[in-house]
């Protein structure tokens, strides 16, 4: 697949943006500041519903504007989708496909996919789990867009069953009533559980799939000096780490309630819910030994590339990974011209010699490969394609 259109209103910098892509290696190239990681920003938030930079969709909205429109005419084989979406500050975002008015924004999920590179994914391997949970739950969402539905919701009981926890811990700290009623908390553990189990059994399997093709990736884009490996820690017991068995969602579910019971008074205490998917962890380890602290800085670097890496050959932009678990949520079409874009924001002018060289290497062959950089020579000879001129609220093809 690739996007062979953009259009932008008021999104960003850009009042307005028309800009035809091609297929192969587009770069955009301009001074710090002029707006090219706008305009790759655009294109990711298609296919995921959400910023690589930013926490929420305010600031993707131009100043002194209502309202910002995204829209991408996406080829995939032989057929075209025009996707369309307007975001609202405070309103929930409508989409629209080939004109059409879908009910929800995340039904567009699944049409584009994209895996973008950035000088973020640093935090990956130097930063906290949250930012690690995220990488797992989009690439799950891109691997299977239903997933959207239970990750929004458990966010949302957590949010309240944490609610509930604060409320009932005032309730008993001030004495008043005698025991504390939990039979609400009960209620909210079901449906957090049931839900839980869901985004665990989904978690698993994609740390399983992705195991080997992180330590190929790592060996590839580095001097392999140490296996890089991936394990999942769970506040759930009995779960595993993703490098065996995977138990049942069903399973999963009945292990994580019993596991909040268990939880209940400390629960009560603190006023925070301490079990669950929210509370995981995935780890990562290169040579045996932790890499967020271990790891030197060109090692993270190459870790970070490896999960980018891993994620695009797992959506589709290499053979079907023969490790995938049976009963996995892998959608069936994914070998049908379903090669992600590759999006790769400012990360050449990040790496050293050899990482530049490597990586421009493996992603060369990708369908549609989009570059941004702020001097033409940080974009290899090997992704020399369309190149656009970005100045400030315009984009321009060169020549």
């Amino acid at each position: 697949m690739y996007v062979s259109h953009l259009s932008l209103l008021d999104f960003r910098s850009y009042a307005a943006a028309e800009v035809e892509l091609e297929p192969g290696p587009n770069a955009f190239v301009g001074r710090n500041g002029q707006g090219k990681t706008n305009l790759v920003e655009a294109i990711g938030y298609v296919a995921t519903l959400g910023s690589h930079r930013v926490a929420n969709d305010t600031p993707l909205i131009r100043a002194g504007a209502e309202r910002a429109v995204v829209r991408t005419r996406i080829v995939r084989g032989e057929r075209a989708s025009t996707v369309e979406l307007e975001i609202t500050a405070g309103k929930a975002n409508r989409a629209r496909v080939n004109r059409g008015q879908l009910g929800r924004a995340r039904d567009v999920l699944g049409i584009l996919r994209t895996v973008l590179f950035a000088p973020e994914d640093l935090a990956l391997v130097k930063g906290d789990p949250d930012g690690r949970r995220r990488f797992l739950d989009q690439l799950v969402v891109q691997l299977l867009p239903r997933a959207a539905g239970p990750l929004s919701d458990y966010e949302r009981v957590v949010r309240q069953r944490s609610a509930l926890l604060k409320s009932l811990r005032g309730v008993r700290r001030s004495g008043a009533g005698g025991p504390v009623d939990t039979s609400t908390l009960e209620v909210w553990d079901a449906r957090a559980a049931q839900l839980g189990g869901q985004i665990l059994a989904m978690r698993l399997a994609l740390v399983q799939a992705l195991r080997p093709q992180v330590a190929a990736a790592y060996e590839q884009v580095s001097d392999a000096d140490g296996d890089a490996e991936l394990t999942y820690r769970t506040s759930v017991p009995g779960a595993g780490d993703g490098s065996g068995p995977i138990p049942a969602a069903e399973d999963l579910e009945k292990a994580m309630l019993a596991a909040m019971a268990e939880a209940h008074p400390q629960e009560l205490e603190r006023g925070v819910s301490l079990v669950g998917p929210h509370r995981d962890d995935l780890v990562l380890t290169l040579g045996g030994l932790p890499a967020k602290g271990y790891a030197s800085h060109g090692e993270s670097w190459s870790f970070a590339l490896a999960l980018r890496l891993a994620s695009y050959r797992l959506l589709g932009g290499g053979e079907n990974p023969e490790h995938v678990p049976d009963g996995a949520f892998w959608d069936p079409d994914l070998d049908t011209d379903a090669d992600p874009v590759l999006i790769l924001d400012d990360v050449f002018a990040e790496l050293d010699v050899r990482r530049r060289e490597r990586l421009a290497e493996l992603v060369a062959p990708a369908r549609q490969v989009l570059v941004t950089a702020a001097v033409p020579g940080d974009v290899p000879d090997v992704l020399l394609g369309a190149r656009f001129e970005v100045t400030p609220g315009e984009v321009r093809r060169a020549g």
